[in-house]
């Protein structure tokens, strides 16, 4: 259906940074590294932790790379880009919503 042309893709080295730097940044300081800090201290085995956290972030990816496949397949690029937006927009609202009620109950003492 909708196919990008191999001249308007991107070179290898452009994907590869563009993608650890949007990852690794995206995890800094997240759920999953304070579970992960917290895993190794607890479990006093710190290479086991960072394989186990390591093979985990590689299939949530491998999910991602996939359903980001097959929806590049089925919808245009612009209507994929569009939901992308929408959905980001939409994460924000409900963090921020979460952010002002916790701080609703932090100042009212509850």
């Amino acid at each position: 259906m909708a196919e990008i042309k191999e001249s308007s893709r991107p070179g290898f080295a452009a994907v590869v940074f563009s993608t650890f730097s949007t990852v690794f940044i995206a995890e800094l300081g997240d759920k999953t590294q304070l579970a992960t800090l917290l895993l190794s201290a607890q479990s006093g085995s710190p290479w086991l932790v960072f394989l186990g956290a390591a093979l985990a972030l590689i299939c949530s990816s491998l999910v991602g790379v996939l359903l980001g496949q097959w929806l590049a397949r089925t919808l245009p690029p612009e209507r994929l880009e569009t939901m992308a937006g929408l959905l980001m927009v939409a994460l924000g609202l409900w963090l921020g919503a979460q952010a002002i009620q916790t701080l609703m109950l932090d100042t009212t003492g509850a």
